[in-house]
């Protein structure tokens, strides 16, 4: 059930990263009306644009500028104005007549440790993690997974599998330790450390890997989306290319939650999103991941899935979505909450819209359309 409350005094920023450029969602804490501002960056793929939580308003976008390649921008007053970053995440250049890693771009953002005000970590594709200690401005590879002696053999011996290039993401940090970390790869599989990067291990016990010829691998599973609850930081929750899994730590071992889904919909999906005060409520968007694979909503019928009992049960909340003929999917970072009383839940879509939940999913409305393809919905409160 929804829960009641007065609008907040901030207002609501909805920040969307699409195929060719950023667009800005805004409304007051009611979340009834939406003024939708852009683009910004006409032409780039935006990845990830990312809010500080630590000084409520820096701003981190990872973007690629077309032809020119990848980089990032850094805005300190909430994307009035930007620049370019000093040193955005490269790896190093490889001697003469060797093959090296080139980032094609960068995937992911995720602020660090409350206590370290302005580190900042990176995940890019191919898979490479990436620090910044001065709030973004330039990166440094965490060479104890780039450097890693294991990192070939964890990624296919640098065989990229997923469509687009293998991709780092989901990069956690326990916010009771500065040193223990997770992050996901697609594909690859999650990993822990406990050394704030230096070392790593596998973390895939009881993930399925259907596409491998060995049962229950150590490594080589496909992670869509992997997220830690900031309330309960043993429990965390994964969107697998294989189902949708829970653990509660110290278990070694993850628990497919998503066999639990309506059989005809399936626990296929990419993007996962956590209640932010309710360890137990968590929402998938699931898409047709049969046969073919043709990424959209099954049946052309889309909806949120929401589970309020950590996954032993699922609800469909589709009100005010399409009822036929909608083929879209959504992206793994492209669904997020906002910190509302009750909830507020968006997500974009590869056909470019961006719909909006102001009750916990009980029901839907479109605040944008036709937008380019939706790579990245983010949301952040900001003084009026």
């Amino acid at each position: 059930m929804a829960r009641s409350g007065k609008s907040s005094a901030k207002d609501v920023l909805v920040m969307v990263g699409t195929r060719k450029g950023a667009w800005w969602l805004r409304s007051d804490g009611s979340r009834r009306k939406w003024s939708l501002t852009g683009p910004s960056f006409l032409g780039h793929i935006i990845y990830h644009i990312v809010l500080d939580p630590r000084d409520g308003k820096t701003l981190l976008m990872a973007a690629r500028t077309g032809h020119l390649g990848p980089t990032m921008y850094r805005s300190t007053n909430l994307g009035k104005s930007w620049k370019e970053v000093e040193r955005p995440p490269a790896f190093p250049k490889a001697p003469e007549g060797q093959k090296g890693r080139v980032v094609d771009h960068v995937f992911w953002l995720t602020p660090g440790h409350a206590s370290e005000k302005n580190v900042w970590y990176a995940g890019t594709s191919p898979q490479g993690l990436f620090r910044s200690e001065d709030g973004g401005r330039n990166w440094e590879g965490v060479s104890g997974f780039n450097d890693n002696p294991n990192r070939s053999l964890w990624m296919y011996n640098d065989q990229d599998q997923t469509p687009d290039g293998g991709k780092m993401h989901s990069i956690c940090v326990d916010q009771r330790d500065a040193n223990h970390m997770y992050l996901s790869m697609s594909g690859g599989g999650t990993f822990e450390s406990t050394d704030k990067g230096a070392s790593w291990r596998p973390f895939n016990k009881g993930v399925a890997a259907d596409f491998s010829p060995v049962p229950d691998p150590e490594f080589g599973q496909d992670p869509h989306h992997m997220a830690l609850h900031p309330l309960r930081p043993d429990r965390l929750y994964q969107q697998n290319h294989c189902g949708i899994y829970r653990i509660d730590r110290p278990e070694e071992r993850w628990t497919r939650i998503g066999m639990k889904m309506p059989k005809k919909i399936g626990d296929i999906g990419f993007p996962l999103v956590l209640h932010p005060r309710d360890p137990d409520m968590l929402w998938v968007f699931p898409m047709d991941g049969t046969s073919v694979w043709p990424r959209v909503s099954p049946g052309g019928k889309p909806a949120a899935y929401r589970s309020a009992n950590g996954g032993k049960s699922w609800e469909r909340q589709d009100k005010g979505l399409p009822t036929e003929q909608a083929w879209f999917t959504v992206k793994r970072q492209a669904m997020c909450s906002d910190n509302g009383e009750p909830l507020g839940l968006y997500f974009g879509t590869t056909s470019g819209e961006v719909w909006a939940s102001r009750n916990e999913g009980g029901s839907w409305q479109c605040v944008a359309r036709h937008l380019p393809h939706i790579y990245s919905v983010t949301s952040a409160e900001i003084e009026r």
